[in-house]
């Protein structure tokens, strides 16, 4: 049974539609979602050296973005009846999904596809969503675009 989600969101279309599959796992029993955004260090140096602001501000102001984006994921969960936890990391976002799912022992992980990958399968599929196929612990439910 699948009693705990992990679902992994970086906000876009393709998270978006893996956030409808979570909402329809309500009806096959799944009782708690983790809803998790990852912000990732590189994007975060990257933003740095062209930016007027620093290091600290730019993550700052990434996490007030954040939180008001998962706030209104927890709110569409929680009328659905799930529990929910919302936890914001730091860092590469392969590593840090596959740390939280062994943190909370996630039954599944649900992830939507991106394509911003050199190799041929990550394409397809998306770096970081090819990865946790590979090596997670638990399933993964990869939504396509």
């Amino acid at each position: 049974m699948i009693k705990k989600i992990l679902y992994a969101t970086d906000y876009s279309m393709e998270a978006k539609r893996a956030l409808d599959f979570v909402k329809r796992l309500k009806d096959a029993g799944s009782q708690e979602v983790v809803v998790l955004h990852i912000i990732d260090q590189r994007a975060v140096t990257d933003l740095s050296r062209f930016a007027t602001k620093d290091v600290g501000d730019i993550l700052k102001d990434m996490q007030i973005k954040a939180r008001k984006e998962l706030a209104q994921i927890e709110k569409e969960l929680k009328e659905l009846g799930f529990a929910v936890t919302v936890r914001i990391e730091q860092g590469d976002p392969f590593r840090e999904i596959l740390r939280v799912e062994e943190e909370e022992k996630a039954s599944l992980i649900v992830v939507g596809s991106q394509s911003k990958a050199d190799s041929f399968p990550a394409m397809l599929l998306g770096s970081v969503s090819y990865n946790l196929v590979r090596k997670a612990s638990c399933p993964v439910l990869v939504v396509k675009r």
